[in-house]
């Protein structure tokens, strides 16, 4: 059987590092790659090699595309490049918007949607010429629903959907698809700041009564990987019913 390939980008820790495990377990050669956490990805490349599985780690700022072209010049010294891209790479931003800065509202562009353009670039040309691939975004409910004093994390999130529904009708024709997993609220670092309070009122507008763990969310980008090419263009939502 082939070995197959797959760059997952913010892979450090929370839903990255349960897609980078996941995806490890299931014999997947695993690239993973963060910004900042460079010890936590240590880590997670340490825990896959130790338990038999194939990983690289690749840090670097996604949101740069000089450093994305560097990181698949380091992929291609591995493979001839991967199979399935998997877009995690996020950070949010809570507040009015009246008060967001230039810069702060570029970063979480540049983070949340422009490191998945750069890094489906790169991807694109050899899974075009293998007649396959899978790319798979990770996004958020509020990309479809809006949240309130998160109007620049939405409007990257509703970015991402626009571009997974544009790109997977060009890439159709060549087998390869593109998703979206639409996520809500995971429990993750990036909802640290609430209290339990706030974690406890939360949990009642949710039909399923808790927070989705990340292990789900990995599992759900599993079989995206695994599905057919006929099943592209989705934003799959697991948000546990709140939409």
């Amino acid at each position: 059987m082939k070995k197959k390939y797959v760059l997952i980008t913010g892979s450090s820790r929370g839903i990255g590092r349960a897609c980078a495990v996941a995806f490890a377990k299931n014999g997947y050669h695993v690239f993973i790659n963060c910004k900042n956490s460079v010890e936590q990805l240590a880590e997670t490349e340490h825990e896959i090699l130790a338990s038999g599985g194939g990983c690289t780690a690749l840090p670097g700022d996604v949101s740069d595309p000089d450093v994305v072209r560097s990181i698949f010049c380091k992929i291609k010294k591995v493979c001839q490049g991967v199979d399935v891209l998997v877009n995690n790479a996020g950070i949010s931003h809570f507040g009015l918007l009246s008060d967001l800065s230039d810069s702060e509202w570029k970063n979480l562009i540049d983070t949340n949607l422009s490191s998945a353009f750069y890094c489906c670039r790169e991807a694109i040309p050899h899974m075009v010429s293998e007649k396959c691939g899978k790319i798979i975004n990770i996004s958020s409910m509020w990309g479809t629903a809006g949240a309130s004093c998160e109007a620049a994390y939405s409007a990257s999130k509703s970015g991402l959907h626009g571009l997974t529904k544009a790109l997977a009708k060009e890439l159709a024709p060549s087998g390869i698809s593109v998703n979206a997993v639409a996520c809500g609220v995971i429990d993750t670092d990036m909802n640290s700041r609430l209290n339990e309070e706030e974690k406890n009122m939360l949990c009642e507008e949710i039909p399923a009564g808790r927070f989705g763990t990340c292990e789900e969310v990995a599992r759900t980008v599993l079989a995206l990987a695994e599905s057919p090419a006929y099943l592209t263009a989705q934003i799959i939502g697991i948000d546990g019913g709140f939409l």
